[in-house]
């Protein structure tokens, strides 16, 4: 039999400590690999965490709502020594409230298992690998089976279910995206719990007050917003933009497209695309500030600023100079379907190098967005409403929209944050309506 360590992982390489919310078992339950175990907080996004390997939970040394640093033991599972290595089965073992002196100690990290094979970027264990071979499930049809797992891996569970739906005629079961966050309104988001503090009760008496203590997610979004705003002197420019022409676009191709990639045409890698085209043409834009130095990325990666239920979250989109119209689309609903499933690894959500924050899903028509450190700017994007233009000196109805870029006065000044968001503005009015899917 031996010991494996859970430890808090690092989330990101800039990540030093984590917040443990809950822990989804308890002393004396079985687990199984992979299984949640709990969930974590840290600066960047709240994570479910699972079980390093198969055996017993022995021993829980960090409780809820403490924080500790990356790489500590929070605890132990009783296995033995295949479990620890990987095994998908073992066997079970003796009930047990406490560690007792083990045999040995073994540190497994959360990391996919070297058993399990990476195919298009998705790990599959050795379990799942055999279920699809012994069923004639191809790799490419197995990559389209929805995953309920740790990084949205394909559990044992949710390939039996596939073949389930497979054999009664159903076609597999497809997530449906959405880029557009449900309006929420702040009683059903997790803002916070319900305290009673006496000193905060006396100055703010029930019923007329709720005292809520501000979630982990929440305490560290303000700490940057502060540290943000307190790093960079923010300035803002506003442009209007004529969608006119894109929302036609997405009219006449929207049900094309969702027949050919199975989701929706949103108006989002438009954007996207127009946003790319013009760092590739100002790419100070795409830098950051260290001391007295500026460091000029050569690559782009595009963070899209999406409300959750737990948050403000900021997926990325990793060298999305290398992508074209319709890897934009795949790539802002694969965010989307991550966001409302909340399955995001560390690397989804750090290393980007220039922000959208799509306000107008909201009905905002212009706001001020806050620089996401350490970039020096961000783009707003309002919403897209029908409003009376001057056309070529006429009249006319238009599907208008205001863009904000607030940009680091330290390093951009308002000569190129203007010509910058002109840019943008101009790629997105001389969109290729031609364009077909």
């Amino acid at each position: 039999m031996a010991n494996v360590e859970i430890v808090m992982p690092q989330m990101g390489e800039s990540i030093t400590e984590g917040t443990i919310l809950k822990w989804h078992k308890k002393v004396g339950d079985q687990v199984k690999k992979d299984e949640v175990l709990l969930e974590i907080s840290t600066d960047k996004v709240d994570s479910e965490i699972p079980s390093p390997a198969s055996g017993l939970l022995v021993q829980i040394t960090v409780e809820e709502q403490k924080t500790v640093p990356v790489r500590a033991v929070i605890g132990y599972i009783e296995t033995d020594l295949s479990a620890a290595a990987g095994a998908e089965q073992t066997s079970a073992a003796p009930a047990s409230a406490t560690v007792t002196e083990a045999p040995a100690v073994t540190r497994v990290a959360t990391a996919a298992p070297a058993s399990e094979k990476r195919v298009s970027g998705r790990f599959y264990s050795p379990l799942v690998m055999s279920i699809a071979q012994a069923e004639g499930i191809s790799m490419t049809e197995l990559e389209a089976v929805t995953g309920t797992g740790a990084n949205e891996r394909v559990t044992k569970k949710d390939i039996l279910a596939y073949l389930e739906a497979r054999k009664a005629g159903a076609s597999r079961p497809v997530a449906e995206p959405s880029t557009t966050p449900t309006r929420t309104s702040t009683s059903t988001l997790n803002i916070g719990t319900p305290v009673e503090i006496p000193e905060l009760r006396k100055k703010y008496p029930a019923p007329a007050h709720e005292v809520l203590q501000m979630s982990n997610v929440l305490q560290k979004m303000a700490q940057h917003m502060v540290n943000s705003v307190r790093t960079s002197p923010h300035v803002a420019a506003v442009h209007e933009v004529d969608m006119t022409a894109i929302v036609r676009h997405r009219l006449e191709h929207a049900a094309q497209f969702e027949k050919n990639e199975g989701f929706k045409l949103t108006f989002t890698p438009y954007i996207v695309e127009a946003v790319v085209k013009a760092i590739k043409k100002y790419p100070l834009i795409n830098s950051s500030v260290e001391g007295d130095m500026i460091i000029r990325k050569t690559y782009i990666n595009l963070g899209l600023a999406v409300a959750s239920e737990n948050g403000l979250i900021v997926p990325v989109i990793k060298h999305a100079e290398e992508k074209g119209f319709v890897g934009f689309a795949r790539a802002v609903n694969d965010l989307a379907v991550r966001t409302r499933n909340r399955k995001f690894s560390p690397e989804d959500i750090q290393g980007g190098t220039f922000t959208i924050s799509n306000y107008g899903v909201f009905g905002t028509l212009i706001g001020t967005p806050i620089i996401s450190q350490p970039q020096v700017a961000i783009l707003g994007t309002g919403a897209i409403t029908k409003r009376v233009a001057v056309l070529n000196d006429a009249i006319a109805i238009r599907s208008m929209a205001f863009f904000t870029l607030s940009f680091d006065h330290r390093i951009l000044d308002g000569a190129l944050g203007g010509m910058f968001l002109d840019t943008v503005v101009k790629n997105l009015e001389n969109f290729d309506t031609n364009m077909k899917f």
